[in-house]
């Protein structure tokens, strides 16, 4: 009894201590988040002041810039790591948040047209990548990985598929560094042109949701180009997203009938494996989104919700930014970055196509 007793205490003891060490990682998250919030406040308040038509530049933008410059001139110390690692969870947070802004009938009205769309997508990013991987003759898991990467949600499906076609650390690096600098560059790109082009806040939020890989950086695209793209990108890429389990499960497939039976107890019930790689915050969001459509919450609540969600966000962004190291990525090598260059290039001007002539022939 005792020494149950004690075994307690001890697994209460590391919890505890696992608590405390996501603290100050959790409190510079917190303070770069509030501090880009209140730039984005001041500049827009000392444009209106001094009746100066200034550009405006969203907090989500400005999370991830101090997040940067931080990662990339005095670095992000170690104590701090483990919190900022929570990035994500935030940004899952806040996109099951969003739900309560979706009625369901809208969730599946805009999900069914965004799952035509992601068909397309997926199809077409899988086969270009693998294709330009054999042209630069990447190794073959290291395709794999872009291919995947690309296709469904960046950095989240490259790590799911990790295990399940075995691959080795360094071309996991390698294909992460590849998608994380594109991510970046979406930022400043994708807005840019969606303005150019004079996109509706529909067309470019499904173009974020389908052609930028990051779902922190998907949202954040389409949050700085206005809320309500931000939504339409949040389901495109929510709709992507939720096919991981399935195309993870086909690599798997692939990799274990290549190598021989060795990965064969990964995928012995298909079922578990599906629910293991099945992102669980999508269902997050469609809980939110029927409580809201059957009536559970008032006008005030949802307002609430929606406000914890920009909150979440405000985590996340900061995390993105404080995660991306632009001096990892020089030492990864070309090859993977021309790749995943050129593949991201072409689907993101070949979704931009399909997006702006089914928008505008389906009058969406």
């Amino acid at each position: 009894m005792a020494l149950v007793s004690s075994e307690r205490v001890e697994t209460q003891t590391s919890m505890a201590r696992s608590a405390l060490q996501l603290v100050p990682g959790l409190v510079l998250l917190a303070v770069l988040g509030y501090v880009a919030k209140l730039t984005e406040q001041a500049i827009n308040n000392y444009g209106k002041v001094q009746h100066l038509s200034l550009p405006n530049i969203e907090y989500v933008l400005w999370a991830i810039l101090f997040g940067l410059v931080i990662a990339n001139t005095v670095g992000v110390p170690k104590v701090f790591r483990p919190g900022v690692d929570t990035y994500e969870f935030w940004l899952k947070l806040g996109i099951v948040f969003q739900g309560v802004r979706f009625l369901l009938g809208d969730v599946f009205r805009l999900g069914g047209f965004s799952l035509l769309f992601v068909v397309f997508e997926l199809a077409f990013s899988i086969l270009l990548m693998t294709w330009l991987g054999k042209k630069f003759q990447l190794t073959e898991k290291l395709i794999s990985l872009l291919a995947i990467g690309s296709s469904i949600c960046g950095v989240s499906a490259i790590v799911a598929a990790k295990g399940a076609i075995d691959a080795d650390d360094e071309e996991v690096s390698y294909a992460i560094a590849a998608i994380l600098a594109l991510g970046a560059f979406s930022l400043i790109a994708f807005p840019f042109i969606g303005h150019l082009l004079h996109m509706s806040d529909h067309a470019f939020g499904l173009w974020a949701g389908l052609a930028v890989d990051n779902t922190a950086e998907a949202t954040a695209a389409g949050a700085l180009y206005s809320d309500v793209a931000a939504k339409y990108a949040i389901i495109a890429k929510t709709t992507r997203n939720a096919t991981i389990g399935f195309v993870v499960l086909g690599y798997a497939l692939y990799w274990t009938r290549k190598e021989g039976a060795r990965e064969g107890r990964v995928i012995e019930n298909k079922t578990r494996f599906l629910w293991q790689k099945m992102p669980k915050f999508v269902l997050g969001f469609l809980l939110l989104s029927l409580l809201a459509t059957v009536g559970v919450f008032d006008k005030a609540q949802i307002t609430d919700l929606a406000n914890l969600s920009r909150w979440a966000f405000l985590l996340t962004f900061a995390g993105v930014g404080l995660r991306t190291d632009l001096r990892e990525m020089k030492k990864q090598g070309f090859r993977p970055f021309v790749v995943g260059a050129v593949g991201e290039l072409v689907i993101a001007a070949v979704t931009l196509v399909v997006v702006l002539i089914s928008t505008k022939t389906l009058g969406l």
